[in-house]
């Protein structure tokens, strides 16, 4: 009998390890920053419960305690990288600065964890720092003047194209190093050397498309979106 409590005080992640160090008793939150940490190392490979619960040094089975399945994991991770982005963040009183800053904060931790990203940024986590980050947008929009239709359908163009970009990059990010670096010297080399009498404009326009900072483009992009729903915002108004 002392055997089986044993395994399932185990199983449970209580318990000690093999070592005979006491083990941490597992909870949701400690399943998915370790979820976390075995993306961003190993890639999705690595999400499966039986790859977790060894990270954990906790029984796999013990896992599904706390979540049915890996889907149901994944999405409490996509939700915990939201979280990250809205850490300590208060809206600001102009509500283009409240929109650019949520976008900011949320493209900032999907590139710090690009493996993650890649898997997340597609999903609706169906969480509460999801619902927290759509009541800010909406909520900012609504400030703008958007009644609630409208401000759905700018707050769905504008959270996609941040979600896109983010895919984007966070995929880029994701390849390997001489892959990306091949990339990136395309525009000094390959395309600086496109001959103008067959391509007028890009042998124009070579000599500045080296210079294209990424962070710097998606901002750029991003005001160019703020731009617009401003815009939209003072026909509203009128």
């Amino acid at each position: 009998m002392a055997a089986r409590a044993n395994g399932r005080a185990g199983a449970a992640g209580g318990g000690r390890t093999v070592s005979g160090r006491p083990r941490a008793s597992l909870s949701p939150e400690r399943i998915v920053e370790a979820c976390l940490e075995l993306l961003d190392t190993e890639g999705a490979e690595a999400l499966t419960f039986r790859r977790i619960g060894a990270h954990l040094g906790a029984d796999p089975t013990a896992l599904y305690r706390h979540f049915r399945n890996k889907d149901e994991l994944l999405l409490a991770v996509a939700d915990k990288l939201l979280e990250e982005s809205l850490d300590g963040y208060d809206p600001s009183d102009d509500w283009r600065e409240t929109l650019r800053g949520l976008c900011v904060r949320a493209h900032q931790v999907y590139l710090a964890h690009p493996q993650v990203a890649v898997l997340t940024t597609v999903r609706i986590t169906r969480r509460p720092a999801e619902m927290r980050a759509i009541d800010m947008f909406l909520g900012a929009l609504a400030e703008a003047g958007f009644p609630p239709e409208q401000a759905v359908l700018h707050y769905r163009a504008l959270v996609d194209f941040m979600l896109a970009w983010s895919c984007m990059d966070a995929t880029y990010a994701s390849l390997d190093v001489q892959t990306r670096t091949k990339d990136e010297s395309a525009w000094s080399g390959v395309y600086a050397a496109v001959p103008a009498d067959t391509h007028p404009h890009l042998a124009a326009a070579a000599p500045h498309l080296a210079s294209v900072e990424e962070e710097a483009n998606f901002r750029f992009a991003l005001d160019l979106m703020l731009e617009a729903i401003a815009a939209r915002a003072d026909r509203v108004a009128r």
